[in-house]
């Protein structure tokens, strides 16, 4: 069955709860969507927002690149060879991982619904249902209680905290979560660069009987060589996410002493889920774990992501709520939330309708 057509646009889509990070406070996200129509009909799409500080390219040049000509070499081209379009893609868009996202989690969805299977079902399903947590920026120690617990009562058990600008007050911070909620809810803390070397072993030094789940991303890429003076334990509950892009450094990264023992992969980082998935078979042969996140997304590109997660062996963290938050989105469907449980919907491909 051949592709007949191909569209891609940008919407400016607002947050509903604007956060900040270690560098930056973010108030809206800007997605790419791209739709491929095969002759009967069927189409398939595609969402990228790429953050141009941790990748180098914007959600801008994501549409100008899908704009540029060179998707209308697929029209006429069979739905079949799916995975070779995905390889010529990213032999044409190198260093571009919006818009080769865009275009890989778009050809998924239309080959799987072509087939009428799941993306999931197409990879082999290698996990159960897990759970993921959900994300507070930084911001005082009342607003960040009241928001916990809002959370809590819709039925998520474990909470990202975003730190990096005050380490003292981090760990005020996630004191007063641990004490609030006591056993209740895991905590895992993101830091987006944000610490020194010692401030990260004051932080550790100083929770350590709090019995954080994970420490994400503490320092700035290029620093990682300097996580070798922890102990083993230590690094074993750090996460790769900016130092994490694409499979070279996935391998670099995985050479001992290795820096992290968790890499958190996200398909605006990678390129999709066919190059998140030769990320993950290196993390699986150096023993390391996979944490699936994510940036402010779209239902499609999160969906995405959640059946390239539970086709790896090696996942054991989620953290996909990029679409909570959306003011608005343009499909519906994709997977269940029941409990801050992630439930793929088993509809062909990966199972959302455009609005």
């Amino acid at each position: 069955m051949k592709i007949k057509s191909v569209y891609a646009y940008l919407h400016k889509l607002p947050i509903t709860k604007p956060y900040t990070i270690a560098y930056k406070t973010i108030t809206d996200t800007k997605i790419v969507f791209l739709e491929i129509t095969l002759e009967n009909g069927l189409t398939g799409f595609g969402a990228a927002n790429p953050f141009a500080d941790v990748v180098g390219e914007t959600p801008e040049q994501t549409l100008a690149n899908l704009q540029s000509g060179y998707l209308n070499e697929l029209v006429g081209k069979d739905i079949r060879e799916f995975n070779n379009l995905i390889y010529a893609a990213s032999m044409h868009f190198k260093k571009l991982p919006g818009t080769l996202a865009a275009i890989d989690i778009a050809l998924h969805d239309l080959f799987c619904k072509y087939l009428e299977i799941t993306v999931l079902d197409f990879y082999g399903r290698k996990k159960g249902n897990l759970p993921t947590s959900v994300t507070i920026g930084i911001k005082d120690v009342k607003e960040m209680l009241e928001e916990a617990g809002e959370y809590y009562k819709l039925g998520f058990r474990i909470l990202k905290i975003k730190t990096g600008i005050d380490v003292e007050a981090d760990i005020e911070r996630v004191e007063k979560l641990s004490e609030t909620f006591s056993k209740r809810m895991l905590i895992r803390v993101d830091a987006n660069q944000g610490y020194t070397i010692s401030d990260l072993r004051k932080f550790i030094e100083s929770t350590s009987h709090l019995g954080l789940e994970l420490i994400e991303q503490p320092m700035k890429v290029g620093d990682e060589y300097t996580l070798s003076e922890l102990s083993e334990k230590e690094r074993k509950l750090l996460v790769a996410d900016e130092s994490l892009l694409d499979s070279n450094s996935a391998w670099k990264l995985s050479n001992v002493p290795q820096p992290f023992g968790v890499y958190n992969i996200k398909l605006m980082k990678s390129g999709g889920i066919s190059a998140a998935k030769e990320i993950a078979v290196i993390a699986k042969n150096a023993g390391i774990d996979l944490f699936w996140g994510c940036n402010d997304e779209s239902i499609i590109s999160i969906t995405a992501a959640l059946h390239a997660a539970y086709s790896c062996s090696n996942t054991k963290y989620l953290d996909l709520d990029g679409s909570f938050d959306l003011a608005k989105d343009l499909v519906e469907g994709g997977f269940k939330l029941k409990d801050g449980y992630l439930y793929p919907n088993g509809l062909p491909g990966l199972g959302f309708r455009k609005l």
